[in-house]
């Protein structure tokens, strides 16, 4: 498995976010601290798995938090924003939104 540098990670959230007309977090200091996570899970795993969440380093297990994850849209759809932040809706951006801490979606039994 090759490394993935964060310029890797960069191309590929940008490319997620292009591709679902979705907006990256606004912090650029915070944004460089999800890519760090990003980058980190993905060598550690082999996988883009959600920086803000603990994986079991199994991809079948961690199927549901594997970026974007399974809780991306529903998060988005009520808050604006996933539950890392990563990826905010337009219309949150528009109206000056700031992402911010939210509740978890992922049941208790898929924690690690």
């Amino acid at each position: 498995m090759a490394k993935k540098t964060k310029d890797h990670v960069a191309e590929f959230i940008t490319s997620v976010a292009n591709h679902k007309k979705w907006i990256l977090h606004p912090d650029k200091e915070f944004l460089d601290m999800l890519v760090d996570g990003l980058m980190t899970n993905y060598n550690r795993y082999g996988y883009f798995s959600c920086p803000c969440r603990a994986a079991a380093g199994v991809r079948g297990k961690d199927a549901d938090i594997i970026c974007p994850c399974a809780y991306c849209v529903p998060d988005q759809k009520e808050y604006g924003h996933c539950y890392c932040g990563l990826y905010c809706t337009p219309a949150f951006i528009k109206k000056g939104g700031k992402p911010k801490p939210i509740p978890e979606r992922r049941p208790l039994e898929k924690d690690a």
